[in-house]
């Protein structure tokens, strides 16, 4: 994902939509194991970045709104008050993760798997903050 503004092969209408779902499959499982329940997506505020990342509004059966992130990256979540829009949604989820990141590698005892989770991390949010500077996306 480091390479995530070098699109050297356009995806098929059929392969978009294919990666649409399973990150659509892959937000929801994320919310689900972290208790949220889901009940629609706001989909003209949603973004689909394909095969990179998709940034999703969803709202939860409780009816609170999340900002949802899936694709080449860790899923996460963050409630939808943090970022108006799915441009400040990477913003926030890039400074967020670069922090997580720093956290993990001043850790005392850091084995390889966190250190390389920490790197992922920092990789990741380089790339989400690349793409939030991007106008041609928003």
């Amino acid at each position: 994902m480091s390479e995530m503004t070098d699109s050297s092969r356009v995806m098929t209408q059929a392969e978009h939509d294919t990666w649409v779902r399973e990150q659509f499959q892959r937000a929801n499982t994320h919310l689900a194991e972290n208790g949220v329940l889901f009940e629609s997506v706001v989909v003209e505020a949603s973004r689909y970045l394909a095969p990179y990342v998709a940034v999703w509004k969803i709202k939860s059966q409780q009816g609170k709104f999340f900002w949802v992130l899936s694709g080449d990256l860790p899923a996460d979540y963050v409630p939808f008050d943090v970022a108006p829009d799915a441009r400040g949604a990477l913003r926030h989820f890039s400074l967020s993760w670069q922090l997580k990141a720093e956290n993990i590698m001043q850790a005392q005892g850091l084995d390889e798997t966190q250190e390389n989770y920490a790197k992922l991390l920092a990789d990741r949010a380089i790339s989400l903050h690349q793409l939030s500077e991007r106008d041609d996306l928003f």
